[in-house]
């Protein structure tokens, strides 16, 4: 479901505004420093109960300010209104769903699902493995039920399983305990991520074949351990090393995407155009594949749309985001870049930020 409105007061150097989004093309245009990328973060807020720009929330509170209080809803029948609220002489982030508060952050998740692509996304190219974790998780969360306990619960034995390691004499029984545990819900979980690989590699070949033919991109899912062997038997042998260095060195939690070109990393490959669009392929066949699988729409927050992509391509992605027909909100410096993009009848709906201020035109 697309969201119908939205209200933010208290949000680093934006005014306090309401407005009302269109469900498809939401282009914000401005200056640098305008507050662009504030209203991506401050929607991203909202269905992630965090921001992309900083882990302390207390500084995304306007200067001088007491409070930040973020609202949306999501349109529907009834409509759903979403709320975050943070006050800066408190650690605790307010979130309420329905006008009740969440018991679990994963509801926001659940209720608004969202991909963000920035400059920060070309972590998954060429950053470390947890972004792309974090990235394919988030596919897999949306596809598989179970897969939330899942990976609390092997969470839970990992950390058990490192602070027994730390020990100066280790309990064999008990690290015993949480290694069956820990490969107990490692296995599953590995089976989840796989089962979700095998529905997302055809979507994603498919869309990225569209933005910029790469016959000889590879994305392949590594499991974190060898696939020669069961991780029980990993743990038991690898007990001696794990614990000289104080910490689990193989399982779930070293799982990675490859992404290749031919033999080499596609980041040592490919210029900083193509990897906008590999990573964009990635994000966009995540929404393709979620709206598949259950039928609801992927929101995206795209940051400074035409940086790094030539008119051509910025065209064919702009085309992309048509098809997909789901509600998008796109930032841009230049408004005249994304002028002659959209096909006839495109419901673009477009404002500019100045100062700080939401003018919508």
């Amino acid at each position: 479901m697309p969201l119908d409105r939205l209200s933010f007061r208290g949000l680093r150097n934006l005014e306090a505004f309401e407005m009302a989004p269109g469900p498809h093309i939401n282009l914000i245009s401005g200056a640098n420093g305008s507050g662009k990328t504030s209203l991506l973060e401050g929607i991203h807020l909202l269905g992630m109960a965090r921001s992309f720009r900083t882990q302390k929330l207390k500084s995304l509170i306007v200067h001088e300010g007491d409070e930040m209080t973020l609202h949306g809803r999501l349109a529907g029948d009834p409509p759903v209104p979403l709320g975050v609220r943070r006050r800066r002489d408190t650690q605790e982030l307010e979130v309420r769903i329905g006008g009740e508060r969440a018991e679990r952050l994963a509801q926001l998740a659940e209720a608004l699902p969202l991909q963000l692509i920035n400059p920060d996304a070309f972590r998954l190219l060429e950053g470390a493995p947890a972004a792309r974790r974090e990235f394919l998780d988030w596919g897999v969360f949306h596809a598989e039920r179970d897969f939330l306990d899942a990976w609390k619960r092997a969470r839970r034995a990992l950390k058990h399983r490192n602070a027994l390691l730390r020990h100066d004499r280790i309990d064999v029984a008990s690290i015993r305990v949480w290694e069956r545990e820990l490969a107990h819900w490692s296995e599953h979980l590995d089976g989840l991520r796989e089962a979700y690989m095998r529905r997302f590699l055809p979507v994603f070949e498919e869309t990225l074949s569209a933005l910029l033919p790469l016959p000889d991109l590879r994305l392949r899912y590594s499991r974190g351990w060898d696939r020669q062997r069961a991780l029980l038997d990993v743990f038991e042998s690898g007990r001696d090393t794990d614990r000289q260095m104080g910490f689990t060195q193989q399982g779930p939690q070293r799982a990675d995407l490859r992404i290749r070109v031919g033999r080499h990393p596609a980041v040592e490959v490919l210029s900083r155009g193509q990897q906008k669009l590999v990573v964009s392929a990635l994000k966009l066949a995540q929404g393709r594949l979620l709206e598949q699988l259950s039928g609801r729409t992927c929101l995206y927050l795209i940051d400074d749309l035409p940086a790094e992509l030539d008119g051509h391509h910025r065209q064919i992605f702009c085309q992309w985001l048509e098809q997909l027909r789901c509600q998008v909100f796109i930032t841009s410096v230049d408004r005249e870049a994304l002028a002659d993009v959209w096909q006839p009848g495109t419901d673009v709906t477009a404002s500019q930020l100045a100062g700080g201020r939401l003018h919508p035109e």
